[in-house]
C-alpha cells in the first residue's frame, strides 16, 4: 500500500515547516510548495491524497488554485488562512474546500483535521469501488465509479463535496437526512459549526441542478428536519 502524500502549499515557511513536522509523527508523506503556481504544477505531476492550502500566496492565490484543481481533481482540501470573516470561509467552501481553518491554529487540531478527511475520503472511495452502480433519476445520471452527473446528457461540474451530498441523498430517495446526519457522513466528523457548511452546498448544488427551472424539485427542503431527494 502506497504511502498517504499530503501537499502543504504556503509561503511561510516556519508554518509550513511545523505543519510538516506534525503530519510526519502521523505518518504521511509530505511535499512543501510555496506559491500558487508552483502548487498547480506539482498536484498534476503527483498523485496527492489532501491538500491544505493558504489563501494569500504569491503569483497565483489560493482561491484561483481551487478553481483550478477542481477542474481535475477531488482529494479534499482544507483551507488555512489568516481571513477571519464568514464570507471568505464560505467562499472557500463554495470553491469547494473541505475545511477551513484560520490562522493561529493548533497543529494538533490541524492533524485531527487532516485525519478526519482522510479516513472521509478513504471510506468514500471504498463505498463507491464496492458499489458502482449509476442512479438515474429524470434525465439525472450518477455516476459513483466516475465521480460525474449528468442532466438531460448536458455535464454537471460537481466539487467533491457537492458530489457526495448528492449521492448520499440520491441513494436514499425519498428518506429524509439532517443537517447534522450529511455533514457526519460527507465530512466523516463531528458536527460543529456545520449547518451553515451544508447549507452553502446545497444551495450552490441545487443552483447547479438548475433547482429553480424546475416544476419537480430534486432536493427537497424539510422543514425543521433537513432535506431529502425527490427521486
Amino acid at each position: 500500500m502506497r504511502d498517504i502524500s499530503i501537499l502543504i502549499a504556503d509561503d511561510e515557511d516556519e508554518i509550513a515547516d511545523l505543519i510538516a513536522i506534525h503530519l510526519e509523527k502521523e505518518g504521511y508523506h509530505v511535499i512543501k510548495v510555496s506559491d500558487g503556481q508552483e502548487t498547480i504544477r506539482v498536484v498534476e505531476e503527483h498523485v496527492f491524497d489532501l491538500l491544505i492550502l493558504d489563501i494569500m500566496m504569491p503569483k497565483m492565490d489560493g482561491y484561483e488554485v481551487i478553481r483550478r484543481i477542481r477542474e481535475q481533481h477531488n482529494m479534499p482540501i482544507i483551507f488555512l488562512s489568516a481571513k477571519t470573516s464568514d464570507f471568505d470561509k464560505v467562499q472557500g467552501l463554495v470553491l469547494g474546500a473541505d475545511d477551513y481553518m484560520t490562522k493561529p491554529f493548533t497543529p494538533i487540531e490541524l492533524v485531527a483535521r487532516v485525519n478526519a478527511q482522510i479516513r472521509r475520503y478513504t471510506k468514500l472511495n471504498q463505498h463507491i469501488t464496492d458499489n458502482n452502480t449509476n442512479l438515474e433519476y429524470g434525465g439525472l445520471v450518477i455516476s459513483p465509479d466516475q465521480r460525474t452527473v449528468s442532466l438531460y446528457g448536458e455535464s454537471i461540474e460537481l466539487t467533491a463535496k457537492e458530489f457526495d451530498i448528492l449521492y448520499l441523498l440520491a441513494s436514499h430517495p425519498k428518506k429524509v437526512f439532517s443537517m447534522d446526519h450529511i455533514f457526519r457522513k460527507v465530512w466523516g466528523e463531528a458536527y460543529f459549526e456545520g449547518g451553515n457548511t451544508v447549507m452553502v452546498h446545497i444551495r450552490t448544488l441545487r443552483k447547479k441542478l438548475e433547482e429553480d427551472k424546475r416544476n419537480d424539485k430534486l432536493i427537497k427542503t424539510v422543514w425543521g428536519v433537513g432535506y431529502t431527494f425527490n427521486g
